[in-house]
């Protein structure tokens, strides 16, 4: 592996395990075992680090988020499952740039850019959960409607948004399968109500994969 992609990739195991504003550029060498000036030769300082970072998490979750308002995920039997599983993928990729979510006010108010591309992210994610209720309610599987549906992905748009950020200060430091389980429970958790019979089931066996998942790791 290069220097550079070293440097990107030892820059965010430590900024998600000890937090951005806690680790120096200095840290970052001292844990690749390089020099400061050999690191300096790749980045001029955190921020370049930063940015970069973000523009990999920005094209990464930028093209999940796309994919059920270019294409909706298959109908029918099986339609909520499909929307789990997609849930789950979203929240996986976020995790591994959480340290964005853990000083997130702080991050968009030292870095612009950032806040002005993060800000197309939320938009983003508003866009692709109102794809994926809206062909739920096609297909009949939901029965939110407008100011309810609108209301139901705003509200989902801001869990997904803050939960590592809730997780983190409500938890500490979790199994990262327990935060992300969770956390995609919490947003089935919010379509449950317009769900039917059949597709409640599934929201159940979630449920108790959940609880198993905590007895596991306990």
């Amino acid at each position: 592996m290069k220097t550079r992609d070293r440097i990107l990739e030892t820059s965010l195991a430590l900024f998600n395990a000890e937090g951005e504003a806690h680790t120096t550029t200095i840290d970052i060498a001292n844990e690749m075992d390089i020099s400061p000036g050999n690191l300096y030769y790749h980045f001029k300082g955190k921020d370049q680090i930063i940015a970069e970072l973000f523009q990999q998490y920005e094209l990464a979750l930028g093209s999940t988020l796309t994919a059920p308002i270019e294409q909706p995920l298959s109908a029918g039997k099986g339609q909520v499952e499909n929307n789990w599983y997609y849930l789950y993928v979203v929240m996986e990729e976020m995790y591994q740039y959480r340290f964005l979510y853990y000083n997130l006010d702080d991050i968009l108010q030292r870095y612009p850019d950032i806040r002005k591309s993060f800000k197309r992210l939320i938009q983003l994610k508003r866009a692709s959960l109102f794809a994926i209720c809206q062909n739920l309610l096609q297909q009949e599987i939901i029965a939110a409607r407008d100011q309810q549906l609108l209301g139901l992905v705003d509200n989902m748009t801001l869990t997904l948004t803050f939960w590592f950020n809730y997780d983190q200060l409500l938890h500490d430091n979790r199994a990262p399968e327990v935060t992300i389980h969770q956390g995609v429970l919490q947003l089935l958790t919010m379509v449950a109500p317009y769900l039917g019979d059949n597709e409640l089931s599934f929201y159940r066996d979630c449920e108790t994969i959940y609880t198993n998942l905590l007895q596991d790791v306990g």
